[in-house]
């Protein structure tokens, strides 16, 4: 089952005392997420490069790839043979920060994120003020099931970048599919409208933040 898959499933059934009106809601905004947007987007997708085709240099908002294309083991040893050469030139050079992230997103590409994690860690311990970087580390943690870990990233980027609309964009669905916060993602989705008014994807941000204050309702 892809990622969208398990986290409507792990929502779902995190809402037991919900009315069925409340996990139904939450169950077709998931829905609507994955085939609208692609989920998360990465940190330094642009909103007009998620419209379009995903690409897997970080440009656009990232579809993972279906478990049906490729096995686990296979996806693996595809992702450390494409890794391999970048992870000889940081062992040459350590503070190689454009090779750390090189590195950071093809794990993130091959849904191996622990490894995702360690690498984005590093990029941010070397560009600390880096709301891209804090971005993609959060979003890395929220695939690993750590939604209280993926809002302390996305809250930290933006302090440094406080419009950052992929930011935005994200901690409104962890706060609600993560954390049963519908409230809490509508003000996160207005305050993205509010920074940035020309947002391509504004109709369907509208349209989540209309279904959140319904699921709020009950």
């Amino acid at each position: 089952m892809d990622k969208a898959g398990t986290k409507v499933q792990s929502a779902t059934r995190s809402s037991e005392n919900w009315s069925d009106s409340q996990a139904y809601a939450l169950a077709v905004f998931c829905l609507l997420l994955g085939v609208t947007l692609g989920y998360l987007f990465r940190g330094s997708a642009s909103p007009e490069a998620s419209a379009a085709s995903p690409s897997s240099d970080g440009s656009a908002a990232q579809s993972q790839p279906t478990q049906a294309q490729v096995s686990p083991e296979q996806q693996k040893a595809m992702v450390d043979h494409a890794v391999a050469p970048l992870l000889a030139t940081l062992k040459a050079n350590p503070d190689d920060f454009d090779t750390m992230i090189k590195v950071a997103n093809l794990y993130y590409d091959g849904q191996q994120y622990p490894e995702a994690v360690q690498y984005y860690r590093l990029a941010a311990k070397s560009q600390p003020e880096n709301a891209d970087v804090l971005t993609d580390l959060g979003t890395s943690l929220w695939y690993m099931g750590d939604a209280d870990g993926a809002i302390a990233e996305f809250q930290q980027a933006l302090k440094y970048q406080p419009d950052h609309p992929g930011t935005l964009f994200n901690l409104g669905v962890v706060r609600w599919q993560g954390k049963m916060d519908p409230r809490g993602a509508v003000q996160a989705w207005e305050e993205l409208l509010r920074r940035n008014p020309n947002y391509p994807q504004k109709q369907q941000v509208q349209e989540f933040i209309e279904k959140a204050r319904q699921h709020a309702k009950g």
